[in-house]
């Protein structure tokens, strides 16, 4: 499984421009938790049928306790999960040094590490800087995908901003 993919980009309205080719390229596994799934499913579900229309090659809702192995052993590129706790463990546990968590939601990526700050070892010059570089090269790639898409098919202007 490859955690900093930009598959889970599709799950933000300003990222899904990414390029067709990028879109049908990384297989994207949705995740649903036990508890909520009756609950979650008339949400998920329709989500994922959109995004297929939009190009993306994604599967699921799966059981998000399971969802990780098939990754894991090469059924998907990226899990998308429906919260942070629902998918840090797993990911965590497979790619600790690389894992890279992607916030949706804004109109600019939000990329940080998925070990988190790590105060402890902090000045000391011991840490790993995968997961911090494989941070800052997804939000660069993502950044650059969307400045394509905007030179490709710019806003319209609004009667305010043409003032």
């Amino acid at each position: 499984m490859n955690p900093a993919s930009t598959a889970v980009t599709w799950c933000t309205p300003q990222t899904t421009r990414l390029s067709p080719n990028l879109r049908a390229r990384s297989r994207i596994s949705v995740a649903r938790s036990g508890a909520t799934s009756a609950s979650s499913r008339p949400v998920i579900q329709p989500a994922v049928a959109k995004a297929k229309t939009k190009g993306f090659n994604v599967q699921g809702p799966y059981q998000s306790d399971t969802v990780f192995l098939r990754a894991k052993n090469g059924d998907f590129d990226a899990v998308l999960t429906m919260y942070h706790d629902q998918g840090q463990i797993a990911m965590k546990l497979m790619g600790f040094d690389r894992g890279v968590t992607l916030i949706g939601g804004f109109p600019f990526p939000i990329c940080t590490p998925a070990h988190g700050t790590a105060y402890e070892i902090a000045g000391k010059g011991v840490a790993n800087l995968g997961a911090t570089r494989a941070a800052m090269l997804l939000a660069i790639r993502m950044a650059a995908e969307a400045a394509k898409q905007s030179r490709r098919n710019p806003a319209p202007q609004t009667a305010a901003a043409s003032r």
